[in-house]
């Protein structure tokens, strides 16, 4: 046998092994945040809107990564839509403080590099997964907080906004709503207790990425942080293991791990991104706990996990029609 015809067979032996992903495939997985959501609570309007959004933040992701992109590129492109859309509680449109303000976090990991940057308490940054990655890209440093953040994205010249901008006159009644029930989100919609937006990808090199940008809880606590902008918590992502972005309860998320564990699951005992997001969601719910994660796998496979009535979510992979849903039972 000719050396060409041994050296065709051989690879087309080793695309076809298992766990070996096509050269040109890629994937996409967004979120829009968890709650206890009833279908009756979202109107039609509200409901078409959120779908739409998916819609366009998958679009945004999915031109990038079919270009050849990069993940990162793809997951910043993702979560800077969703930022934009007033509908969802990350940049414009967040949940506000108990005074009243928008104190912004966000994330972004390379699986590549393992580089990762993050932000918190961001006010006039419009975009703060675009300050994550510029901090990332930086290198010296992982993490800003406060005035600092802004200061930074200033620095590298990104987008600067009064901080009326992120306020929204739905928020503003939320917020009013909260006040009047002392504190308690309860007799809230699920979507008004918490809420985050996220992006996790694969690019067609194989390498993985992740991001997650939120407004934090509705009525914080002014310097409140949540899981969002914790590397290993709220957003992980390593090419050996998976990419993960999480939303839900911060506290809760943080004190478990949660995107770190998941990954850990997957690269030290083989599970797969479904079988991993599942136990350590069933650890965090253990503990009080609730919202959802999205995890994509070095081979593609998209994945997600939440113990809430709805999570926001949609997917996308070369090739693919777009898939978009809200509640549990779609």
């Amino acid at each position: 046998m000719k050396i060409g015809t041994l050296l065709a067979a051989a690879l087309a032996l080793i695309s076809a092994a298992p766990g070996v992903a096509e050269a040109d495939a890629w994937t996409l997985v967004i979120h829009g945040g968890a709650g206890d959501i009833k279908r009756g609570q979202v109107s039609a309007g509200k409901d078409a809107l959120l779908r739409a959004a998916l819609q366009r933040a998958l679009a945004a992701g999915g031109d990038v990564l079919e270009r050849g992109g990069k993940a990162v590129e793809a997951v910043e492109a993702a979560v800077r839509i969703l930022e934009d859309d007033p509908n969802f509680n990350a940049g414009r449109g967040a949940v506000l403080t108990e005074r009243g303000a928008a104190e912004l976090d966000a994330s972004i990991m390379d699986g590549k590099t393992r580089g990762a940057g993050a932000v918190a308490g961001v006010t006039t940054t419009r975009n703060p997964v675009s300050l994550a990655r510029a901090i990332m890209d930086h290198g010296k440093q992982v993490m800003f907080a406060g005035p600092g953040a802004d200061a930074q994205a200033k620095r590298f010249g990104l987008e600067q906004v009064d901080p009326s901008y992120f306020v929204t006159e739905e928020e503003k009644h939320w917020l009013r709503e909260y006040r009047e029930k002392s504190g308690s989100t309860a007799a809230l919609s699920g979507m008004q207790k918490y809420g985050t937006v996220g992006a996790v990808a694969r690019d067609r090199s194989g390498h993985l990425a992740a991001a997650t940008s939120t407004g934090g809880r509705m009525g914080k606590p002014s310097g409140r942080v949540g899981d969002s902008p914790i590397i290993g918590a709220g957003t992980y992502a390593d090419d050996r293991a998976c990419a993960v972005s999480a939303t839900g309860a911060g506290e809760y998320y943080v004190r478990v791990g949660v995107a770190h564990s998941i990954c850990d699951r997957m690269r030290y005992l083989g599970e797969g991104p479904k079988v991993a997001a599942d136990a350590v969601q069933a650890e965090t719910s253990a503990l009080g706990g609730t919202g959802g994660v999205i995890v994509v796998a070095p081979d593609g496979t998209p994945a997600w996990s939440f113990n809430t009535d709805a999570m926001m979510r949609g997917v996308l992979r070369a090739g693919k029609t777009p898939e978009v849903a809200i509640f549990r039972d779609e």
